[in-house]
């Protein structure tokens, strides 16, 4: 009988030690029994998240590619194609598509918040923008989750091989679309794209939900801060690579967007937000109902990251509890292998991701043990995995579950 696998990533766990936390990350400091018990009955190690030689820090869309084997170098599309297939866009070749945040700017286009104060409610905000034509090109938004929204351009003479907006800091300008190629298509979608910002803020800083939202004492959301552009082709689906027929639990898009665009079954949880309150226990009932169809699951759990990104440790800490707390099923599950990880870590003191290796657990009824006490930054660094590429995680896998 195959054994079946349950892949569950946390957004972010990874952490630095923090003094408040006497001297401990957030996973560190938490009270996690299942996932103790987990690492103590399985085998452990840390996973050193995959970036391009270019990045600073990892990303969340480039490592769960290289999560599950897929290398990036050859089958990453950009982080837009995932986000808009993740909310449900429909995208062809040629378009060009872009994740982006609603943000707060000042009149002279400084960033002062890139997530609007994490608004919410943007369905109005997003009706008053979309739809708009320059040049021949469309531009159309929708929801992604929070703040965030997906945006394609549609038309001929486009580009992907464009700079982002986005600076990624507060206190900083704006930063102008640019051509990465001197290339009239980039040189034209850069043109294009920088004029749409330009209307969209004229629109959204006159909308009337910004003006209740500065009445009410909130940032306005007078901004689209993109970033990610890319262009969408075919990936070699999870089945052909592995033979494995895989379903994708997740409450965010880009998240949704990743198991779409590798072939896997996206299902649809009640009260999967992305979000703190997203609804955990749900999230585990489908693994275990799920499990009689499919034989790998992929489960994504967000707002560790973004708990981190606030810099809010503590939050952090509490929430990586209820996320145990929400475990105690797991070790019951036969025939299935257990995998725990993070995408990367996400450290709460520069509130930002960072080069942190990632603790990693997987587990199976009846394997040898890993003789750890903890699932911890600290005791998986002492596992009996040591450290392991990114990308080489997936084949790990399959090796333990074969034996």
């Amino acid at each position: 009988m195959k054994i079946k696998i349950v892949f569950i990533v946390i957004d972010g766990l990874g952490d630095k030690p923090i003094q408040a936390l006497g001297n401990k990350t957030p996973l560190g400091a938490a009270k996690t029994p299942n996932l103790d018990w987990l690492a103590k009955n399985g085998i452990c190690g840390l996973v050193v998240p995959f970036k391009f030689p270019w990045q600073k820090y990892p990303e969340s869309d480039i490592c769960h590619l290289a999560l599950f084997g897929y290398d990036p170098k050859i089958y990453y599309l950009g982080r837009g194609p995932y986000e808009v297939v993740g909310a449900g866009m429909q995208i062809k070749e040629g378009d060009v598509a872009l994740r982006a945040n609603f943000a707060t700017v000042s009149t002279g286009f400084k960033v002062i918040d890139r997530r609007a104060g994490r608004i919410s409610e943007t369905q109005s905000l997003i009706k008053a923008i979309s739809g708009q034509k320059i040049q021949g090109i469309k531009f159309l938004m929708k929801k992604s989750f929070g703040h965030r929204v997906g945006l394609i351009l549609m038309g001929k003479n486009l580009s992907a091989e464009i700079t982002d907006a986005d600076p990624k800091e507060t206190n900083k300008p704006v930063k102008k679309i640019n051509p990465k190629k001197k290339s009239k298509e980039a040189i034209f979608t850069a043109r294009v794209l920088n004029r749409f910002l330009l209307r969209c803020y004229q629109i959204l800083e006159n909308h009337p939900i910004n003006k209740k939202r500065e009445l009410a004492g909130l940032l306005p959301a007078n901004f689209l801060l993109v970033r990610g552009a890319g262009e969408f082709k075919k990936t070699p689906s999870f089945y052909q690579k592995y033979k494995l027929k895989a379903c994708c639990i997740a409450g965010g898009n880009l998240y949704k967007g990743i198991g779409k665009a590798l072939g896997m079954k996206v299902l649809r949880i009640k009260g999967a937000t992305g979000l703190s309150n997203t609804n955990l226990s749900e999230k585990i009932k489908t693994i275990k109902e799920s499990l009689k169809k499919y034989d790998f699951v992929f489960c994504h759990i967000k707002a560790t990251d973004s708990f981190a990104e606030d810099g809010n440790y503590f939050g952090k800490k509490k929430f990586i509890e209820k996320i145990d707390k929400s475990l105690k099923p797991i070790p019951k599950l036969k025939n299935t292998l257990i995998v725990i990880t993070g995408d990367h870590s996400t450290c709460s003191t520069i509130k930002k991701h960072c080069s942190v290796s990632v603790p990693f657990l997987i587990y199976k009824s009846g394997m040898k043990r890993n003789g750890i006490d903890k699932f911890s930054e600290l005791f998986c660094k002492k596992g009996k995995l040591g450290k392991i590429r990114q990308l080489n995680l997936m084949a790990e896998i399959q090796t333990i579950a074969k034996d």
